[in-house]
């Protein structure tokens, strides 16, 4: 059944008091009568959060939800720029068949032009934004928010108390959140460590920032979307709790952690890299077929801060120096890179020394508590792993369809008549999964670390034995150097990236980290393509 909105008619009898309109969220109105005391019409329109209406146009209605989204109701919407790019005359718009990119006319007005199904649900979660904040914030409210659920935040905010359990699920917490996971979580998890008061970070930009990176995450995408980061974002919470990191990290550590996690497939276009490169993709020139992906979400991660202004107390050197950790986290999570920093990590247990005192040394564990919470769906319990995996399946063979349409090679993995979920899954898990959290385990043996890796080992045992019953080939026989679970590449280096550093100036009110190495070398490339 679909529930059509209707937008609230604005109360034009009365005055607002000019304290009122200079609040950030309020309703406030431009006109020329001294009814509303003449406002400069340009300045409200750019407030954040604010609703303005023109009563010199009563067929305009202008509403600013934190700063971003505009509905006009004559003109509509231009078609979106971000995450839709054309290559072959492919536009990503395109690549899944779905009402979200048609254009739905405005509930509010039988005379409204076209807007954006994403844009007008963007619109109406406002208030679901709102009850959210309020419940995090344990802030009780007289007039209850009726958009979501009461039984349903009640339900959210209990699992909330479990967030640090490895069995949360992630697919419920996004359903009782009516899609707001990444945001609700992020936030509390910001929230629960003090980082808004320790920062002092602005609550209305935050918010604005954690709204604008979930949308920014492409909801069609099957698997690279908002609530794998959101999954992400969780796991690394679990890692950042582990005894060696929470009595080692400071809180500048953690909050790069955390915005990494949350931010790091941000615009992800549900393609890997050999496709943009293959089709000639701006994203592709623009970084020199070197970390494609990674340095674009980074980029965007940047583009958000900035637009936002959530770091802009700071001083700007301090500013650019969380920018060019936060870019060192996200281009850790490079599927091609994994043998290097693997390797790197390996020889530091061997030779046994890791010193967390060090600030290189603890941005180096955040990398890889990163990576680690990138691909940790195989260690997950199975109800929860069997979803991601045939979520990922779904996009890669999503992918090697149009690839197919459009007569090009078909990337390894992505062919549905020659791949199975299983054998895909399987290989995965041996030549990526296991040597990896196998290492972390060595670092942190923890009964967290025993957990994911049981888990691993009971899901690779499952899916042997679909393979098994599919009658596939078995586990032993997979080549590890198959194409179809590794490609050569050699990238080349890229000028975008943050440049290696050893211990940081502190920043702001925190102990300072520093950016971890990132030289390039010829190493294997896996079967998940962040």
């Amino acid at each position: 059944m679909e529930v059509c909105y209707q937008l609230p008619v604005l109360p034009l009898d009365r005055p607002v008091p000019k304290h009122v309109l200079s609040r950030r969220g309020a309703i406030s109105f431009s006109s020329s009568s001294s009814l509303f005391g003449a406002p400069d019409p340009r300045q409200l329109s750019q407030r954040r959060g604010a609703i303005s209406y023109d009563s010199s146009d009563q067929t305009a209605l202008y509403i600013r939800m934190l700063g971003d989204v505009r509905v006009r109701s004559q003109v509509g919407f231009d078609p979106e720029g971000k995450g839709s790019y054309s290559y072959l005359c492919i536009d990503f718009r395109t690549l899944h068949s779905c009402s979200d990119s048609s254009l739905i006319p405005d509930p509010g007005f039988s005379s409204a032009g076209p807007v954006s199904g994403r844009r007008l649900r963007r619109l109406l979660s406002f208030q679901r934004y709102l009850h959210s904040s309020r419940l995090l914030r344990g802030t009780p409210h007289l007039n209850p928010l009726h958009i979501l659920d009461e039984d349903y935040t009640g339900q959210a905010k209990c699992m909330l108390e479990r967030v640090a359990t490895w069995n949360f699920d992630i697919f419920l917490y996004d359903r009782l959140t009516n899609g707001n996971s990444l945001v609700t979580l992020t936030f509390h998890l910001l929230n629960q460590y003090g980082l808004l008061e320790l920062f002092q970070l602005d609550m209305v930009k935050l918010w604005r920032f954690l709204v604008m990176v979930q949308e920014d995450y492409h909801s069609l995408n099957p698997y690279h979307n908002a609530v794998h980061a959101a999954d992400v974002t969780q796991a690394m919470y679990c890692y950042l709790r582990e005894p060696k990191l929470a009595k080692s990290l400071t809180s500048c550590d953690i909050l790069l952690g955390l915005l990494a996690a949350a931010t790091h497939d941000l615009d992800h276009p549900g393609v890997n890299q050999p496709f943009l490169i293959k089709t000639n993709h701006y994203l592709a020139k623009l970084y020199r077929n070197s970390s494609v992906l990674e340095n674009h979400h980074w980029r965007s991660a940047v583009g958000l801060l900035r637009e936002t202004g959530l770091f802009s107390h700071l001083p700007a050197e301090d500013g650019l120096k969380m920018e060019h950790q936060l870019g060192s986290l996200i281009l850790a999570t490079d599927i091609s890179r994994q043998n290097e920093y693997l390797g790197k990590f390996r020889t530091h247990l061997d030779q046994d020394d890791l010193y967390l005192s060090n600030a290189s040394h603890r941005h180096f564990i955040l990398q890889m508590a990163l990576k680690c919470a990138d691909i940790c769906n195989p260690c997950r319990p199975w109800e929860l792993s069997k979803q991601w995996s045939e979520k990922v399946t779904e996009e890669f063979f999503h992918q090697g369809d149009i690839e197919k349409k459009h007569r090009l090679e078909v990337s390894p993995l992505c062919d549905s008549q020659s791949n199975s979920m299983a054998n895909i899954q399987i290989g995965f898990m041996t030549y990526v999964v296991e040597p990896l959290f196998a290492e972390w385990g060595r670092f942190s043996d923890t009964r967290l670390s025993q957990t994911m890796l049981g888990h691993l080992g009971l899901n690779k045992a499952s899916w042997g034995g679909l393979v098994q019953q599919e009658g596939s080939s078995s586990p032993e026989e997979l080549d590890p150097s198959s194409p179809a679970f590794f490609t050569m590449s050699t990238p080349a280096v890229t000028e975008s990236e943050p440049e290696s550093a050893s211990a940081a100036e502190p920043i702001a009110v925190t102990t300072a980290t520093a950016t971890g190495e990132t030289n390039y070398k010829e190493i294997p490339q896996g079967s998940k393509e962040s």
